[in-house]
């Protein structure tokens, strides 16, 4: 028992896609229904590849455990990745709990879930890749530094993440 789990005890974690001001009420609904965690996605920057929350919790999540989110278009931005999350905890041994309808992928529901989730990804149009945007340039970043501002200040002035700007100062001390 050495990894910190509770020993026959399901976990509940609740997750929300992102945080922002509307997060507040689905942490709220998630903690009422009884999860013992909730994580939230912070806003991503525009060079972030993905949720890393979400992923942390595929990979703390046990067997038995439940993963729980407010509304099914709340776990994934396509129908794709909510097959991709189910797969992963279905490895685990884990499974999906909605709260709006209430849905969940154990027993038979979750077969005629799984089963309608896979005829509308295969009709689905597949999501159009982003663009990453060019890191700006060091001079940019070394000129906000003079300015008296910090590293987040800096990526978030600048839409990029701070370890861009982390390895554009570093870069420049070179």
């Amino acid at each position: 028992m050495g990894d910190g789990r509770w020993a026959g005890v399901m976990v509940r974690i609740g997750y929300v896609r992102l945080r922002d001001e509307a997060s507040a009420e689905d942490s709220a609904t998630l903690k009422g229904v009884g999860c013992h965690v909730v994580r939230a996605e912070e806003p991503a920057g525009p060079s972030d590849p993905g949720s890393s929350v979400l992923t942390a919790i595929l990979d703390f999540i046990g067997d038995g455990d439940q993963l729980v989110v407010t509304r099914l278009e709340h776990l994934a931005h396509s129908t794709r990745t909510v097959l991709e999350v189910l797969d992963r905890l279905e490895e685990k041994g884990a499974s999906l709990y909605v709260v709006e309808p209430e849905i969940t992928t154990k027993g038979e529901s979750g077969k005629a879930l799984r089963a309608v989730l896979q005829a509308v990804a295969a009709v689905e149009r597949p999501l159009p890749m982003r663009r990453r945007r060019s890191a700006p340039p060091a001079h940019e970043i070394r000129a906000l530094q003079q300015a008296g501002h910090g590293p987040v200040e800096i990526a978030r002035r600048l839409g990029v993440s701070r370890m861009t700007v982390w390895r554009k100062l570093k870069a420049a001390e070179a």
